[in-house]
């Protein structure tokens, strides 16, 4: 998204951010190594047949196959600031316009973009996969991506046996693009949650000082402000809080289904899938500095995504079975609430009701 004339600049210097995230993000000799050969070919295979085992056992089909593509940690910063820039489009039009006349506007720009550049790097290192729903090239499209440093370094740090390490890695990649192009409706949903996030955003100081205020009201009362949403949840107003729950909760219903695929689907087809997903849960529990940074960026949230999203969904199939989790697919009205999150059943009552109300 180029300034255009008579635009105003983005609030993000995202040429500063790119440079940042890359330098941030390094170099891993290993993507330079005989090793890095293979992974293209691998992900290509693996990944459609990831795709087949998934749709077999969920019974969600997307309209057309799945592309891969390996990336090295430079390559996803810069896939993954296109999508940025056209998620975060229409907010980033409305900042422009409140910060034009702003004498400080050029100084937020960068420091902005070194913020947003630094967390890009920071994670560029710890992604294996990723499902992405706006592709650079394609706005409509989608892809999975791989990130080949970092799969080839835990492969050799835990002598992963690499075909079994990568079909575990793209059986959870696949069961997220099964679900947002399986689901006609949960693509658009998503994005409609997100812009209405934005909608009430209130791009001025008032929501600086207003969320410094909440922290110190918290810690007054002896709780973390960074424990619900990292920075982005301080900045929140009520309205954007009652959107951010909708949001977690559809992410935590989204990424415990595609645990739960993997964890079934790894033990049918991937050798050592037990060990794989302790040294993952490992590295997502982080501790001491790591898991302060963890709880500022609001990636602990994403963490407790994961658990509350897979107990719930093995919660349904432990009382109803695998096939009562399609409820979850009909509707957004059928969505599980942060509060049926934690009780499977309520939410089954829920959807039978409704099902037999029809």
């Amino acid at each position: 998204m180029s300034d255009g004339p008579g635009r105003a600049p983005d609030p993000v210097d995202w040429g500063t951010a790119r440079r940042v995230a890359r330098f941030v993000a390094g170099r891993d000799p290993l993507s330079d190594s005989y090793l890095g050969a293979s992974l293209a070919d691998d992900f290509a295979g693996l990944t459609s047949e990831a795709e087949h085992l998934v749709s077999a056992f969920t019974g969600l089909r997307a309209p057309a196959p799945v592309a891969a593509s390996v990336l090295d940690r430079r390559g996803w910063v810069d896939a993954n600031i296109e999508s940025m820039r056209r998620l975060l489009g229409p907010l980033l039009e409305r900042v422009a316009e409140k910060l034009a006349r702003s004498p400080v506007a050029p100084i937020g720009r960068h420091v902005a973009a070194t913020e947003m550049g630094a967390l890009l790097g920071y994670l560029s290192q710890r992604v294996l996969g990723q499902y992405d729903l706006l592709t650079p090239d394609d706005p409509n499209g989608d892809a999975v991506y791989y990130v080949g440093p970092n799969v080839l370094a835990l492969e050799k740090r835990f002598a992963f046996r690499p075909r079994d390490f990568r079909m575990w890695i793209a059986l959870h990649e696949v069961t997220h693009r099964e679900q947002f192009a399986g689901v006609p409706w949960l693509r658009q949903y998503f994005f409609d949650l997100v812009q209405e996030a934005f909608s009430v955003v209130e791009p001025d100081a008032r929501s600086l000082v207003r969320a410094l205020s909440n922290a110190v009201d918290e810690l007054r009362r002896g709780r973390n402000p960074l424990d619900e949403g990292g920075i982005v949840g301080l900045f929140a107003t009520p309205a954007q809080r009652d959107v951010l729950a909708r949001v977690q909760s559809l992410m935590s219903l989204l990424e415990g289904h595609g645990n739960w695929v993997m964890s079934e689907l790894g033990r049918r087809h991937v050798a050592g899938e037990e060990r794989m997903a302790r040294v993952l849960h490992q590295r997502r529990n982080a501790v001491g500095m790591t898991a302060f940074v963890h709880r500022l960026l609001g990636l602990e949230q994403k963490m407790r995504q994961y658990e509350v999203g897979e107990r719930f969904v093995r919660g349904v199939v432990d009382y109803a079975g695998a096939g009562a989790l399609d409820h979850a697919w009909r509707s957004p009205e059928h969505l599980p609430t942060g509060a049926e999150l934690d009780d499977p059943r309520s939410w089954l009552q829920r959807v039978d009701r409704a099902a037999a109300a029809r």
